[in-house]
């Protein structure tokens, strides 16, 4: 507590200047803290006074003392304003949620303005407010601000950045004469102004002249800058309630973090506007990193990366990973390749993102010297010889692959004692995380021959039947352990009353206890208990260590009863609509050119031998995660046991240097834990991530043109073939997420945790993706319908609403 708070705890209406800074939220609220805040920097605020959170939990206003305040401000009309203590914080505004009350007049008006502002804490939209950001209702309490009324000739609100785009380096104000109502609520249309320094900005007319826009930009610069002095951590931009009186004289009404803003990417030291692409969505996985996880992350794609002679810098922005394209978009020789890249590998909201960039003068082509790196000149031939063996002998590839995951998984491990030696260890496993040869090139392989179907087959056959032909294939680990789950759910029909009713946290914990009966769940979890959703992360929980949402698949699996929707007869017959649509098309090919027939029968038999190893990497990946968290674990343990660490896994919120001066040194992070904690909670609830990033805080795709708009339907891109209609089940996190047969799982991304949902799920909507991701790839090995890449989908899209899906056209239409 600050020094002074003590002094005013208790009472029940303090002035505004006597509140004490932000140690007091407690007692002032958000709004009444702020406003203490710009007294305190020297700023013209309206006098006031704050009815604090002490009044509120006594449950009567206190009239007299409120009725002398207001004396004091000499009568009149005033302001009266909610001020609740989880209001105008850094990540939630509640701008709206709470009531305000203007040019109340009198004292009884003034005291049921208070009541007012009291009761609307409780009402439908507050609590929903909350409750969407994590805010325990019962740990929210009321303060009311009483200002006098300022007479505005002009007012409205100033961003210290453009909340639309996210650019920084730039003001966005909304003016409008009179009171600045109208901009808040929206109730008409309101001046816009965007501030970016040039000369006679605001000449153009409107109800502001470019002087007192010039002032609006300095004054919000400033206030954004001495705040953040204050402030540790990266700048908080500001939301800034403003007038200017009839004496023309500007006064601040309100001064709040923008929090809808994604963090900006941090300075990159670099000359000029650099662009970030996001790889996460590649894998997907939306959620953010642990801090271990990305550390982790980041060392593990620098080496794959460094592998192929790339040199690409992956950076943490959000808690996401992405990587700097800022040189492949200005080189002559790369620029038009990224955007075929963002296509197959990234989708088609990067590539729409990246290919809007090729006309942007600040990404003009450069020359550049040409290098060559060491590890360059080596992978070539080494790819050449893995890619083209593996296009020969296409069964001998195979067992390497699988031989390797094999002798993972079978690996004897043994893990050191002590807290150095098991540090050291992880350190020097996260400096050697590469894929073995015999399984990396297998793969490329794979994705080479998926990705040369579409040019080979052009004017032979369109994207819809070469979906199809990707549909149904062999040799994919992900579609292996999805129906080795569907295989324990038959096993387990004798239990099925017992596993439908009990919910799955507690079937985990019986499960781990040893004392559910043996219907193949050991098993499942020895073959595939590394896995979970977000498994690239080495911070998550595996399925070995919280089964929770397996057993919730497989109740999913256990509603199955119709013959026709079990996922294995579903998988068979895409394999052979797969297998009758390769030879339509070697067919069709063959009759158009004889030579081109045999190049097309060769390709699709070889996407059908080696396009499903593609998630066999990412799998074979996993067993070096697992030993590198439980490793990571047990030092949690010790430092725990040693009172360094609050709880064990605090080791996935800290880095490997940090976790080292802990170790050897004793530093306390704990703080510095607590505070990443709160921050990744409040990152899990963010419901949209940029694909593509300026450095400026751009979201690239704000810059795009709108598409057509219609009511009805969405659209995306198509990409597993068909039609269904059926009832959305919109789903943000797979751990207990219940489908019904025929159920349409509506998602943000989707990674291989998820698809175990797809064994019941009759089609698949998702906002992010790219065609060759989990996704998708697996909803063509079940032949359900799926369309990728439709914004909002997740909003747009009502839980329970009869929608119609279709691969085809690469569209959503909602029921009317």
């Amino acid at each position: 507590m600050e020094k002074g708070t003590e002094e005013v705890a208790g009472v029940n209406v303090l002035q505004l200047t006597e509140i004490i800074g932000s140690a007091q939220r407690d007692l002032v609220g958000g709004k009444a803290a702020g406003l203490a805040g710009l007294i305190r920097l020297g700023e013209r605020v309206p006098d006031g006074f704050c009815v604090t959170t002490e009044a509120y939990g006594s449950g009567e206003v206190p009239r007299a003392q409120v009725l002398a305040a207001y004396e004091r401000l000499g009568g009149g009309p005033v302001a009266v304003r909610s001020s609740a203590t989880a209001e105008d914080l850094p990540y939630a505004s509640f701008a709206g949620q709470q009531d305000t009350y203007l040019g109340v007049t009198g004292g009884e008006a003034l005291i049921e303005a208070v009541e007012a502002c009291w009761a609307s804490l409780h009402t439908e939209r507050a609590s929903t407010y909350r409750e969407a950001h994590g805010i325990p209702h019962d740990r929210v309490r009321m303060a009311v601000v009483v200002q006098r009324m300022v007479d505005a000739e002009t007012a409205g609100v100033l961003f210290t950045a453009d909340p639309l785009t996210g650019r920084r380096g730039v003001c966005v104000v909304d003016a409008a004469p009179g009171l600045g109502t109208t901009v808040v609520d929206g109730a008409a249309a309101v001046d816009h102004y965007v501030l970016d320094g040039t000369e006679g900005e605001g000449a153009e007319g409107g109800c502001l002249t470019p002087a007192r826009l010039k002032e609006l930009r300095t004054t919000g610069e400033r206030i954004r800058d001495l705040l953040a002095a204050e402030e540790p951590g990266p700048v908080q931009e500001q939301d800034i309630e403003w007038a200017y009186d009839r004496d023309g004289r500007l006064w601040l009404l309100q001064a709040r973090p923008v929090t809808t803003l994604f963090p900006a990417p941090p300075p990159s030291g670099k000359p000029g506007t650099r662009l970030y692409v996001e790889f996460g969505h590649v894998q997907g996985m939306l959620r953010p990193a642990t801090p271990m996880g990305m550390s982790t992350l980041k060392s593990m794609l620098a080496g794959m990366l460094a592998a192929f002679g790339l040199t690409v810098e992956i950076v943490d922005i959000g808690g996401r990973l992405y990587g700097d394209l800022t040189d492949a978009l200005r080189d002559p020789s790369t620029r038009q390749r990224l955007v075929g890249l963002m296509a197959v590998d990234f989708g088609p909201r990067a590539q729409k993102a990246v290919e809007h960039l090729l006309d942007d003068p600040r990404f003009a082509p450069m020359k550049a010297p040409r290098k060559r790196s060491a590890a360059a000149l080596r992978t070539g031939p080494k790819a050449a010889v893995g890619i083209l063996g593996a296009l020969a002998r296409p069964e001998r590839a195979r067992a390497r692959v699988f031989g390797e995951i094999e002798r993972r998984r079978e690996e004897p491990v043994t893990d050191p004692a002590t807290t150095a030696e098991l540090l050291d260890l992880v350190e020097r496993d996260a400096e050697s995380s590469t894929l073995a040869d015999a399984i990396v090139w297998p793969v490329v392989s794979g994705l080479a021959v998926s990705a040369a179907l579409p040019p080979l087959l052009k004017g032979v056959a369109d994207e819809d039947e070469i979906r199809t032909v990707l549909g149904g294939m062999p040799h994919n680990v992900t579609i292996e352990m999805d129906l080795a789950l569907w295989e324990v759910a038959r096993r387990a029909e004798p239990y099925r009353a017992m596993l439908l009713s009990t919910p799955p946290p507690d079937l985990a914990a019986t499960q781990l206890a040893g004392e559910l009966p043996d219907f193949g769940m050991d098993a499942f979890l020895r073959a595939y208990g590394v896995r979970s959703a977000a498994e690239i992360d080495v911070g998550v929980a595996r399925w070995a260590e919280d089964p929770a949402p397996v057993f919730a698949a497989l109740a999913n699996c256990l509603r199955v009863t119709d013959p026709e929707q079990a996922p294995d007869r579903r998988f068979k017959g895409a394999a052979e609509r797969a297998e009758a649509m390769a030879a339509e098309l070697t067919g069709r090919a063959r009759r158009e050119h004889a030579l081109r027939g045999r190049l097309a029968g060769f390709f699709l038999r070889r996407s059908r031998e080696l396009s499903g190893l593609r998630e066999a990497g990412k799998f074979a990946g996993l067993y070096a995660l697992r030993d590198r968290r439980r490793r990571l674990l047990l030092i949690g343990a010790q430092l725990h046991a040693q009172g360094l660490l609050t709880a064990a896994d605090d080791v996935m919120f800290l880095d490997l240097p940090e976790l080292r001066t802990v170790a050897e040194a004793g530093a306390d992070l704990r703080a510095t834990v607590a505070a990443r904690r709160a921050e990744y909670g409040r990152e899990l609830r963010r419901r949209t991530v940029p694909v593509a990033l300026l450095s400026d805080g751009t979201d690239v795709e704000t810059l795009l043109p709108a598409p057509p708009s219609d009511s009805r339907t969405l659209t995306g891109m198509g990409a597993a073939s068909g039609r269904v209609t059926g009832r959305a089940r919109v789903v943000l996190d797979p751990s207990g997420a219940a489908l019904e047969p025929g159920d349409i799982l509506v998602a943000p991304t989707t990674d291989p945790g998820w698809t175990p949902l797809f064994l019941t799920a009759g089609g698949l909507v998702t906002e992010t993706g790219a065609v060759m991701a989990h996704g998708p790839t697996v909803a063509r090995e079940y032949g359900i319908p799926a369309v990728i890449c439709v914004p909002a989908a997740t909003e747009r899209i009502h839980d329970g609403q009869l929608i119609t899906v279709d691969g085809a056209t690469g569209t959503v239409t909602l029921d009317s």
